[in-house]
């Protein structure tokens, strides 16, 4: 297997960013381990809305896996969704949802009743849902695994069986993991109180056996990814049951034949107890610790990367070092990835519902910005995603990015920057690199959106007055704007507060047209003078900041850097803003004039 740049199809970047740095480790390791095709995995519990953070598992081995893919390497990316996990808590604030799904507590995901009104079957595939139409609008392509199906069908049955055999070694690797220092990430994770206590002089504070016993069990009973590892007083057993008449994973193992392959449990809920014989029995699963491994095994694979939570000391991805040569592997490549935020939000969770997913980004990000969101920053960096004003310097940078990329080499683009816009604009697919839709005129996001706020969502006069924006190659179907357009009207309506919306008067402000002295009327009678003349995006930019200037007797093509002419400049544009839409600030103004048009303009900026 080729890593040489020179060996790549046409499609592929120069090594230059942490995809392709990681792409090359990849590659090497599968050559060092005599593997053909490729595997790299996300694994995702659809416990509740599958969030931006989440997104991160998803979308970072899939550009690993696109860029071995370009280079005509045998590769395949892998979703396991973990809907054989339990239910561990009823998310807040979910549509549809009540305090009667605490009923459902400890049940597999795949097994609880989907919100009320949902089309889905059950409560996983509600939240698988939204998920797939998010990767299908940004081109992710994986091959689907659900491990309900996995379990239930008897495929794990071998390594099932091979687990209860050893569970004694496991219980050793698991033991020398179960320290103080894990109870306290435990801890952490459960209470979200932050790290350990710390004594005088930055010591960490040893925990108290009842302390440690205290996170254990909080650990136990959170929604924290490291679940039961199997210990109970009848001994240590790796393999989970879920009752045959609750349904609940409230189980304890009270016995296992290892000839026979009969195991006894009872239910702490609901009392029952039963025999069942592992050689047909496909109502459990593996505990988490184990579970991962195994998994890592049977699929054969080469690159998995975890969060911060799954690789702190005596985690599921540290652990999994050790269990994974037990059924025949090795621990995959795993880089550790960042928390993704959102501005003004603090850290997302699944299960506590009112998070953004996915698809709320593309409402108002096209598929590139998104996926070059995630592109652009090493795994390692955390970052914040941002619904407010920034989403509009967002589109600046993407833009300008774009047009750097446009101009060729001699267009100033890092070789970092091209790589991941190369990453947010096409996919290798069946068949060949292909590129993703995109708006065919591209105008600022910032522009469509002022527009779309003056006029009120009315889209007709939107178009209209982009159009307007540039006479010589104006707009002739909306067709052309989208998805821009309905992005930035989306996120207008949607996220931008009333009292931010901009609303022109219907009427001039009399009182305030009264109070002006003379140069003020001098500089709106320059203004509407030469509204005509200048009737175009760049005619009215040149005019606005030209009043100033002539009001000085300077050229009005003059660079002057005089702080006098910038004080006077703002002056001049609040006094704008305040006659036209009652506020001293705005969307920019020769876009604002434009969708007011000519006539209203000069009925508001003149007197009575």
């Amino acid at each position: 297997m080729s890593t040489k740049s020179s060996d790549q199809p046409v499609g592929t970047v120069a090594p230059e960013d942490w995809v392709t740095r990681l792409a090359d480790e990849v590659i090497a390791e599968a050559t060092a381990r005599g593997i053909d095709t490729i595997v790299c995995a996300s694994g995702i519990s659809p416990s509740g809305p599958i969030h931006l953070g989440n997104f991160r598992e998803l979308i970072t081995p899939h550009l690993v896996a696109d860029e071995i893919k370009r280079r005509g390497v045998s590769c395949e990316h892998i979703l396991s969704w973990d809907d054989f996990d339990r239910f561990r808590r009823v998310p807040k604030g979910l549509t549809g949802v009540d305090e009667s799904w605490e009923e459902h507590i400890g049940k597999p995901l795949s097994s609880v009743p989907a919100p009320e009104g949902s089309p889905h079957a059950n409560w996983a595939e509600h939240f698988k849902a939204p998920l797939l139409e998010a990767m299908a609008a940004t081109g992710i392509e994986v091959r689907e695994i659900s491990q309900t199906e996995q379990y239930r069908a008897g495929v794990y049955r071998e390594q099932v069986l091979h687990a209860m055999r050893e569970r004694g070694v496991i219980d050793t690797v698991l033991g020398r993991y179960r320290t103080l220092e894990a109870a306290a990430e435990a801890q952490q994770r459960a209470t979200g109180k932050g790290r350990r206590p710390v004594e005088a002089g930055g010591k960490p504070q040893k925990l108290t056996e009842e302390q440690v016993a205290a996170a254990t069990e909080a650990e136990r009973g959170s929604g924290a990814a490291t679940e039961d590892d199997g210990e109970g007083t009848a001994g240590y057993f790796p393999f989970k049951p879920f009752c045959s008449v609750c349904g609940t994973d409230f189980t304890t193992v009270t016995a296992y034949d290892d000839d026979s392959h009969e195991l006894t449990y009872v239910c702490t809920r609901c009392g029952h107890a039963e025999a069942v014989n592992l050689d047909t029995f496909t109502n459990g699963k593996l505990v988490w610790k184990v579970d991962w491994p195994m998994r890592w095994a049977h699929e054969r694979v080469l690159f998995e990367p975890s969060g911060v939570d799954h690789q702190s000391p005596g985690s599921s991805f540290v652990v999994g070092k050790d269990l994974a040569p037990l059924f025949g592997w090795q621990r995959p490549i795993g880089p550790m990835y960042a928390f993704v935020g959102i501005a003004g939000m603090a850290k997302m969770s699944s299960s506590k519902g009112g998070v953004p997913i996915p698809n709320d980004a593309l409402e108002v990000m096209e598929p590139q910005v998104l996926r070059w969101l995630y592109a652009r920053r090493r795994p390692n960096q955390s970052f914040d995603v941002a619904f407010g004003p920034e989403l509009q310097r967002l589109y600046d940078e993407w833009d300008a990015l774009a047009r750097k990329v446009e101009a060729g080499p001699d267009g100033g683009a890092q070789p970092g920057d091209l790589a991941a816009h190369l990453r947010a604009t096409t996919v290798a697919s069946t068949g060949g690199v292909r590129a993703l839709p995109t708006t065919c005129r591209p105008m600022p996001f910032r522009t469509i959106a002022s527009v779309i706020d003056i006029t009120q969502g009315d889209e007709a006069q939107a178009v209209r007055i982009l159009s307007d924006l540039d006479p010589d190659d104006p707009i002739v179907s909306t067709d052309d704007l989208r998805p821009r357009l309905d992005c930035a009207e989306r996120w207008m309506l949607g996220h931008v507060p009333a009292e931010d919306r901009t609303i022109v008067r219907d009427e001039p402000d009399q009182d305030l047209l009264a109070s002006l002295d003379e140069e003020q009327r001098e500089s709106l009678r320059l203004l509407v003078d030469g509204l005509e003349e200048h009737w175009s995006l760049e005619g009215l930019t040149h005019l606005v900041y030209a009043v100033p200037k002539l009001q000085r007797g300077l050229d009005p093509e003059a660079k002057v850097k005089d702080p006098e002419l910038s004080r006077a400049q703002r002056a001049f544009f609040a006094l704008l803003y305040r006659l036209l839409v009652s506020k001293d600030t705005g969307p920019r103004l020769p876009t604002l004039l434009l969708a007011v048009g000519a006539d209203r303009v000069r009925r508001l900026l003149r007197a009575g």
